[in-house]
């Protein structure tokens, strides 16, 4: 007799549940900076108790993830996922009745961080590169990378419209109702992974995680591509955060933001996919070069600019095709110089940078607007960052580590 939990466990099943559970972690969390101004207005707080709160969220999203992952493949990846989802609609909802910043730090700093570590990308990639087929892999991952991105697209108007509709307490409760769908994916997502199925050994299998470690804490351009990511995520967290706010305060309609966010996840769709394709033909740290200088460049002229809807607009199609471009690119190049074995390990090291940077964008974008009443400094900052992310990168030595293929 066939056990059902076998039938769910079909890769089509594991990569829709996959891409449904990215698509709303995703999308919620980049529905957040909608809130922050009219929260700070009604509660008399200055822009850096929210930011301070979203920056906790990003900083610790990156210090639970390799914990999360672990989790994952001790226990299995749905009991991580339905933990995370539980957490993701806690954490919303308290969201929705703090009254004062320590409550506020709790609800969307560390339970939503720790939501997100377990039930947004990096868990979930795990479980759809287990699953799909060696010859399809790369094309799963991919879809569900997308659905990341096309998270921001969809339920960031949602997240508009309940603002709109129902002021921001009750539109936390009802994303907190959404953010309950994450469980029906964790059945989909259920099962320990079996040992028997675990992947071929690579050409690195003899060389322990700790000597992996210390190979990769003595390579020069791993530490350049872990200082480089810092700035990507000093950008999309300032930006995803506080754009909203920005051109609100430029007399823009609250439907803007929403708006530009939106059309950031849509063009980022297109933008991971050409990376990923343009990755596997060119040098990949050339392409990280480009990509920062592009964003640098994009930031300039968007600043300089008036700020209009059609500005805006363009601004936030641009950026949405740099959004994300820089993580298949990112990813691979650790994969390249260090093989697949320790690959999760070792990008999480380089992911935790990336929040690193988010916290300070979100935090520093908030402090600096109370003292001197302007984003202008961070703008700028972010200029200066992304061309020094482009210099970084240049020098990166792409081959792979001869101990790592000889081990």
């Amino acid at each position: 007799m066939t056990n059902p939990a076998t039938k769910v466990s079909l890769p089509i099943a594991i990569l829709a549940a996959g891409s449904v559970c990215v698509l709303l972690g995703m999308g919620l969390r980049a529905s957040l900076g909608l809130y922050l101004k009219p929260m700070s207005v009604d509660l008399g707080w200055g822009r850096e108790v929210f930011a301070l709160a979203m920056a906790l969220q990003n900083l610790l999203w990156g210090a639970f993830q390799p914990f999360a992952s672990a989790m994952a493949d001790k226990w299995g990846t749905g009991r991580v996922v339905a933990l995370g989802g539980l957490l993701y609609a806690g954490g919303l909802y308290l969201m929705g009745v703090s009254a004062d910043p320590l409550a506020f730090h709790f609800s969307a700093g560390l339970l939503i961080g720790m939501a997100q570590s377990g039930c947004a990308l990096a868990v979930v990639l795990g479980a759809v590169g287990k699953a799909m087929p060696e010859e399809k892999r790369s094309l799963g991952l991919g879809i569900v990378t997308a659905c990341g991105a096309a998270g921001q697209f969809t339920v960031v108007p949602v997240g508009q419209v309940f603002l709109n509709q129902y002021g921001w307490s009750t539109s936390y409760f009802l994303l907190a109702a959404l953010a309950m769908s994450i469980l029906v994916c964790a059945v989909f997502l259920r099962g320990k992974p079996d040992a028997a199925k675990a992947a071929p050994k690579d050409a690195a299998a003899d060389l322990g995680m700790g000597e992996m470690l210390g190979l990769a804490s003595r390579h020069r351009g791993y530490w350049l591509l872990t200082a480089g990511f810092l700035v990507c995520g000093f950008h999309v967290a300032f930006i995803g955060v506080h754009m909203p706010a920005f051109l609100s305060d430029q007399g823009l309609p609250a439907e803007a933001g929403a708006w530009s966010l939106a059309l950031i996840g849509l063009f980022n769709v297109f933008g991971s996919f050409a990376a990923g394709v343009m990755g596997g033909r060119w040098s990949k740290k050339y392409l990280l070069s480009a990509l920062y200088t592009l964003r640098s460049l994009t930031i300039l002229i968007f600043i300089l600019m008036p700020v209009t809807m059609t500005s805006v607009m363009v601004f936030s199609a641009a950026m949405g095709i740099l959004w994300l471009s820089t993580v298949p690119l990112t990813s691979g190049l650790v994969a390249q110089m260090f093989g697949t074995r320790y690959m999760g390990t070792l990008f999480g090291i380089v992911f935790f940078s990336h929040q690193v940077g988010s916290f300070l964008g979100v935090w520093l974008g908030g402090k600096f607007f109370d003292l001197y009443g302007t984003y202008d400094p961070i703008w700028w900052a972010g200029i200066a960052l992304g061309l020094i992310s482009a210099l970084l990168h240049w020098p990166i030595n792409e081959k792979t580590v001869p101990q790592a293929v000889n081990a």
